[in-house]
């Protein structure tokens, strides 16, 4: 059958600018992949913005509580599903009886655990940088490379970056990043503006594994 007069043109436009889009896609993918693998390549400190424009407010040193207290599924309060930490984010607490696995380094908000899961990694001695998602979308990449770069058994291998549920409360205004370490003897945290791989190599450094009330625990 004909293709009726004055449609064929406007079709022809519209495959033309899809194919367009199309092309523009599969030629930025390369140059993604490039960005992420340069950042891989880097130091940790290199990563990200330097220490000066991280917008890092001073480190807060929290009081403990909640060391060995497992609740949820499996324990003597099964139906505690959902903590109120007293902190935003946590540094540590009630916790559920099994941490995330040892192998993640990074997750999304489609895959993330439960805090309370993370929280038990904290008494393991982990250090975990916690983003709000909307507002550092565009450092995706970055955070990546910085979760396996500090995530590494050089630094401890005891690190991971999570996307913060702000259904447990809201980070401070201009601070869509937060670092946690639950140590024996205090907690500590630090809110940031920028992803700045030096400010939180400097947090890691400051607090290893090795001060956490479990340091052997997996």
């Amino acid at each position: 059958m004909a293709e009726p007069r004055g449609v064929a043109g406007p079709r022809i436009a519209a495959v033309a600018v899809g194919l367009g889009t199309l092309l523009l896609v599969v030629a930025a993918i390369p140059f993604v992949r490039a960005y992420a693998d340069s950042a891989e390549r880097r130091p940790a400190a290199d990563i990200g913005v330097g220490i000066d424009r991280a917008g890092c407010d001073p480190e807060l040193i929290d009081p403990v509580r909640g060391a060995g207290v497992h609740v949820g599924p499996g324990t003597a309060e099964p139906y505690a599903t959902r903590i109120r930490y007293d902190l935003v984010p946590p540094s540590s607490g009630p916790h559920f009886v099994v941490p995330a696995p040892a192998v993640r380094r990074f997750y999304t908000t489609r895959d993330r655990p439960a805090i309370e899961i993370l929280v038990h990694n904290l008494e393991h001695g982990y250090t975990i940088l916690w983003y709000v998602e909307p507002l550092v979308r565009d450092q995706t990449e970055v955070l990546r490379a910085l979760a396996r770069k500090l995530g590494d058994d050089r630094y401890g291998g005891r690190f991971v970056v999570a996307p913060w549920d702000p259904g447990y409360g809201e980070f401070p205004a201009g601070r869509p990043l937060a670092l946690s370490h639950w140590g024996a003897t205090a907690g500590y945290r630090q809110f940031c503006a920028a992803v700045s791989g030096a400010a939180v190599e400097r947090f890691v450094l400051a607090h290893p594994p090795s001060d956490s009330p479990e340091p052997t625990g997996m």
